[in-house]
């Protein structure tokens, strides 16, 4: 799959703080609003439509309905051609199936990425991917926008390395699920007071790890399904704390022909646990609510596609003077794409996207990070963010 787009991304900040006159001899103000900034940048980028990927799988019949399989899938990026095949990170797994399942070993997606992505119209791909995705992937700039992952820090949001997998057999009249487990292969030390103290080595026992599964019900145009993982973020023997991420959802869509509707309600909590609760009382669980409304509908060789969603976390500050007038941050964000088909294996699309953040909220369509002044205060908070993308997806 080679896709390859047009890209442009406009983010756009503002200075929230009014003008204050000061009664001075000179007559300057005591602060001057500095106004708004805005970065913005084109580019020749990949994957708007479709994923870039180069894959290779096969199977091979046992026999007595058992049948071996292999699927190994790396990402490719043919707007310079520097990435390709130098991993398999998109998919590798290695799998037995037959009346009982499947057991899939390797590296896949979670549980709780299919409902993102499945249930959204743009399928978390270019400027259009909801806002579902953009605030528990690596997008999220709001909280817990660590390097090693999105939402709390969290790794294993759209895949996880390390796993076995058991998926449904399809025969079951349109019930359909999967479990995972995913291992952390962190070292474990007995007794636990051995767990060195330096910070690198701090969290070692079960950060990395991950536990979910996903059940749901397909027939004729009707697909739901629901889904809940945890994934182990932080493990610190010597603080008695340990830090994870976990995720329900339920998504669901219906084909009316016409037009197929989807929606999704989505949920995460980083949420650390006291092995000896602490005085005063430790950080509150932060959660992150989010919905998905969305719309496809088919136009002769081409299609429609259109969604609305929205975020909010949820910060659990205690009352007090200080936080009283505090809101919690929030973005919503609207999408609209056609896409028409020039054959099974070719099809030109356009999607325009917009981002509104408040209360210091800071999720974008994708390109640069907002402007900010750091070195006067955080003058300026991030606002809307806008993009759009025409490209060219061929499959082969």
């Amino acid at each position: 799959m080679v896709d390859a787009a047009f890209s442009s991304y406009s983010n756009g900040s503002r200075d929230p703080r009014a003008t204050v006159l000061a009664n001075n001899l000179f007559n300057t103000p005591a602060y001057t609003n500095r106004g708004s900034a805005k970065v913005s940048q084109r580019a020749l980028t990949t994957s708007g439509y479709n994923g870039s990927r180069l894959g290779f799988r096969g199977t091979e019949d046992l026999g007595g309905g058992l049948a071996a399989s292999f699927w190994l899938e790396a990402p490719i990026s043919n707007d310079d051609g520097a990435t390709g095949v130098a991993s398999f990170k998109r998919r590798s797994t290695v799998s037995l199936s037959g009346g009982f399942g499947e057991l899939r070993l390797g590296r896949d997606y979670t549980p709780t990425f299919w409902n993102d992505t499945v249930f959204d119209p743009f399928g978390t791909n270019g400027v259009g991917g909801n806002l579902i995705n953009t605030a528990n992937g690596f997008n999220a700039k709001t909280f817990g926008a660590k390097d090693t992952g999105g939402f709390g820090g969290n790794t294993n949001y759209d895949r996880a390395s390390n796993s076995v997998g058991y998926f449904l057999p399809p025969n079951l009249g349109g019930f359909y699920g999967q479990l995972m487990y995913a291992f952390s292969e962190k070292t474990k030390y007995s007794s636990g007071t051995n767990t060195p103290l330096d910070a690198v080595n701090a969290n070692q026992a079960r950060t990395g790890r991950y536990v979910g599964g996903r059940f749901g019900y397909a027939n004729g145009g009707l697909d739901i399904a629901t889904s809940y993982g945890s994934s182990t973020v932080g493990d610190a023997f010597y603080a008695g704390t340990t830090e994870k991420v976990n995720t329900f959802n339920l998504g669901a869509s219906y084909d009316f022909g016409p037009v197929k509707l989807f929606g999704e309600l989505s949920r995460a909590k980083d949420k650390i646990n006291y092995e000896v609760s602490p005085i005063p009382a430790g950080r509150p669980d932060v959660n992150l609510n989010g919905y998905l409304l969305g719309l496809t509908v088919p136009v002769g060789a081409g299609l429609i596609r259109a969604s609305y969603s929205s975020v909010k976390y949820d910060y659990n500050k205690l009352p007090s003077p200080t936080t009283y007038l505090e809101r919690d941050p929030k973005a919503n964000k609207l999408a609209l794409g056609y896409v028409h088909n020039l054959s099974k294996r070719t099809a030109l699309y356009a999607s325009v996207a917009r981002v509104s953040n408040k209360n210091g909220a800071a999720l974008t369509v994708g390109g640069p990070a907002f402007y900010n002044l750091s070195t006067a205060g955080n003058v300026f908070v991030p606002k809307t963010s806008t993009g759009y993308d025409f490209g060219i997806r061929h499959a082969f």
